[in-house]
């Protein structure tokens, strides 16, 4: 490389980083006075703006902090009082012996309200409105009930039955309207099981059996037993009612209180018979022994002591007919 080649790149550079420079020189003059008057208000900012800000904050963090401070005060307070509440009421259902399926659920439905109540003070002390949380539950609740009407129908009638108490598990009970009969097994929310006779389970939605008749038939622990038995009316009818009431006086399982001595008399005067009637009472699981063994018994002692039960026959006479004659 020649010296004038290298004398003129030299002296190319130190004209551009000349020009550099200036430029540099020229860019800090204009931006030093707008970095002055940044740092000028960013000074300012600090002892005015700032703490303007958080004098005007002051007033609404103390409304809140006090709103808060209530609002924990309210709730401490609150579910002292739902567990006194809750426990006074099982006490209650308790003492009433009430189901204890349906006894939980009060106690959930119970628990939920006073819950919901405690919510909705909360949201008012911090400002929120509780009318539109009502109206918004409220119309999820008629939906609700709109489309599960007819399980809630059966809800209500087991509500019903097991705050009424018209049957307990292990009663035998008779429908009216269904014709069912058995002995009660489970008591539900929506259904109710008998077991039949013939040891079948049937289900019975509870809102169909709250709005029937029931017979209870081993509600009480005591019984009468009917006897209906007829004689032919050339039967010694005294001897008949005499036989009749040895029969009822007799038997081993028969009660002889004041009230509910044996009884024996003249029921109806049919066509075909005299009926006599007879009642006599038992113990409630002894009942259909008592009146199975009476009525064989009276069929034995009647026939033994020839005393007539008619009976619905034909005699066919043929006119003119004698022994040995041929037709």
């Amino acid at each position: 490389m020649t010296p004038i080649f290298s004398q003129m790149i030299l002296s190319q550079a130190e004209t551009q980083v000349e020009s550099a420079a200036e430029t540099a020189a020229e860019i800090l003059q204009e931006t030093l006075p707008v970095a002055q008057e940044v740092a000028e208000d960013i000074s300012n900012l600090k002892p005015n703006a700032i703490l303007e800000t958080l004098k005007n904050m002051i007033p609404g963090l103390m409304s809140l902090g006090y709103r808060l401070l209530v609002v924990a005060f309210i709730i401490i307070i609150g579910m002292r009082i739902i567990s006194s509440v809750k426990k006074m009421f099982s006490r209650s259902f308790e003492r009433m012996e009430m189901e204890i399926s349906l006894r939980k659920f009060l106690m959930s439905v119970l628990s939920v309200a006073m819950y919901l109540l405690l919510a909705l003070i909360a949201a008012d002390k911090l400002g929120f409105n509780p009318a539109s949380l009502i109206a918004v539950v409220g119309s999820a609740g008629v939906a609700v009930a709109l489309s599960l009407q007819e399980s809630l129908s059966n809800f209500a009638g087991g509500i019903i039955i097991m705050v009424m108490k018209p049957f307990r598990v292990g009663d035998y009970i008779v429908t009216t309207t269904t014709g069912i009969e058995g002995t009660v097994k489970i008591i539900g929310l929506i259904y109710t099981s008998l077991l039949t006779p013939d040891n079948r389970m049937v289900v019975i939605p509870n809102g169909g059996l709250a709005n029937s008749s029931i017979t209870n038939v081993t509600a009480e622990d005591k019984r009468r037993i009917e006897i209906q038995v007829g004689i032919s009316y050339e039967s010694d009818l005294r001897r008949a009612k005499e036989l009749l009431l040895q029969i009822l006086d007799t038997h081993p399982m028969a009660l002889h209180e004041e009230d509910r001595m044996p009884q024996v008399f003249v029921w109806e005067l049919g066509s075909n018979s005299v009926v006599l009637g007879g009642r006599v009472w038992s113990k409630m699981e002894d009942y259909w022994t008592v009146k199975f063994e009476i009525t064989e018994q009276i069929k034995l002692t009647f026939d033994r002591e020839g005393i007539e039960i008619p009976y619905q026959r034909v005699d066919i006479k043929v006119a003119g007919l004698e022994t040995g004659e041929k037709k």
